[in-house]
């Protein structure tokens, strides 16, 4: 099993060698060129990506603009998280920002290690209370906080990695603000 995926996968949780060993044999190392999409609008979401290097986002089309809602890179997890988990058409596409090698575990394998393996529940369930954690804190971002706050939050909880690497068009996307707004915000914050 790649060193990252385990640390991360260990942080939540206790395996057995023979565990780690069966939870390794349902992932699959994947490649993928920036640009490229993990999972598309329309199409229902039936992985789970690892990132092991690389930076990617999840976005919808709103009046044929792209609303980024969701930043992850190198040793994170990113998915199309309702349409993975329901197994229905997704409204979200994720996008590789940077070329991105990744591990991904198929919806029917997370349920054959939900069954095989007891604790790989509270891996599942860990995952998605901090996706919906992060999806209700952003939108009560974006509905309650100024521009310059929701900026400065963002720098301050963002993994360092993603602040550095992420074009600010589609950080500005994330935080709701027009790229113009961002970069007057910055300059003031210069």
């Amino acid at each position: 099993m790649h060193p990252s995926l385990k640390k991360q996968i260990l942080s939540i949780a206790s395996f057995s060698e023979k565990e780690i060993e069966k939870i390794n044999s349902c992932f699959e190392y994947e490649r993928f060129d920036a640009r490229a999409d993990l999972s598309s609008i329309g199409k229902i979401s039936n992985k789970l990506f690892f990132i092991v290097e690389g930076l990617a986002r999840v976005y919808y089309l709103k009046d044929g603009k792209e609303i980024t809602t969701y930043l992850s890179c190198d040793d994170g997890f990113i998915a199309s998280y309702s349409s993975f988990i329901n197994q229905t058409t997704s409204f979200e596409n994720i996008q590789c920002i940077e070329d991105c090698e990744v591990l991904s575990i198929r919806h029917e394998k997370m349920q054959y290690l939900y069954a095989e393996i007891p604790n790989w529940e509270r891996v599942g369930r860990i995952l998605a209370e901090q996706n919906y954690l992060c999806m209700a804190d952003r939108v009560l971002k974006l509905q309650m906080i100024p521009a310059k706050e929701k900026y400065a939050t963002f720098l301050e909880s963002a993994p360092s990695k993603i602040i550095q690497r992420t074009p600010l068009i589609y950080i500005a996307s994330f935080l709701g603000i027009t790229p113009e707004s961002l970069s007057r915000i910055r300059q003031n914050i210069s």
